[in-house]
């Protein structure tokens, strides 16, 4: 049942009492792995992001000091992904089922004495969601410290690997994700199918962008036919370790310095 995650990391695998009894509660460190079940074009399973979040945070856990009180809840495999939806096969909950969630989860876990809730996001289309239900938390409960952070984000050497245009405009099931999910789960890939697909570009005298900081809102079948945005064909298995073992890295550094962190005192 705990997958990619260390078992003794595992937090349903937890008696009542043993959370009941647990020391430095404030501190210890609760992390809900998010993802999505959407369409990763013809190569790639649907269980992309989720796959990445629990693959990514198991390699991390096995890494951090045994010292450190830190806990996986089971992954959130459905996410909002209506962008995708015109695909077959994706599952998509609305922003207000999401968010609902995350804050009943949240609550749940405040309740149980815990301080420290990490929302580890592997989906790009709901880390808004995650930033807004993670501020409402705190607003409710002004000594619970929640971090709305996506997967990607910490410390890592993917871009290196990556061509300009694929670290420019690759944005779904492209090389990236495809190379970390044949280190992961690489029975489920089938790269014969692989295909290379970049948006439309746009005229050059515009501001307006795909993504980035003017950007215009899109579904995936307004910018690509296959389902993937970006080049799924140059991803390998040796590249996929290497990002692989340089994300998890990095989460080991990020969940060292949530354990550590404190809240400036208010100065009302």
């Amino acid at each position: 049942m705990h997958s990619f995650i260390p078992p003794e990391r595992f937090f349903p695998y937890l008696t009542w009492t043993d959370i009941q009894d647990m020391p430095n509660k404030e501190n210890v460190v609760i992390i809900q792995p998010v993802g999505a079940i959407e369409q990763h074009g013809p190569h790639l399973p649907l269980i992309v992001d989720a796959a990445i979040s629990v693959g990514i945070l198991g390699k991390a856990l096995t890494k951090l000091d045994a010292n450190i009180p830190a806990y996986s809840l089971p992954t959130l495999y459905y996410g909002k992904s209506n962008e995708h939806w015109h695909f077959p096969g994706t599952i998509t909950l609305s922003s207000e089922t999401l968010t609902a969630t995350i804050m009943e989860v949240g609550e749940s876990i405040y309740r149980a004495g815990f301080r420290k809730f990490v929302l580890m996001n592997s989906h790009g289309g709901q880390p808004q969601i995650m930033q807004m239900a993670a501020r409402d938390l705190h607003v409710k409960y002004d000594d619970f410290l929640i971090f709305p952070l996506f997967t990607w984000r910490a410390p890592n050497i993917t871009k290196e690997l990556l061509t300009p245009k694929e670290a420019k405009l690759g944005m779904h099931a492209g090389d990236a994700e495809t190379s970390i999910m044949l280190a992961i789960l690489p029975e489920q890939v089938k790269l014969e199918k692989a295909v290379a697909e970049y948006p439309p570009e746009q005229q050059e005298s515009t501001l307006i962008s795909w993504e980035g900081q003017l950007p215009v809102s899109w579904t995936t079948r307004d910018i690509s036919k296959s389902g993937v945005i970006g080049d799924a064909t140059t991803a390998t298995k040796e590249k996929g370790d290497r990002i692989l073992e340089s994300v998890s890295d990095g989460w080991v550094q990020v969940i060292q310095d949530i354990y550590v962190f404190k809240l400036p005192k208010s100065i009302l």
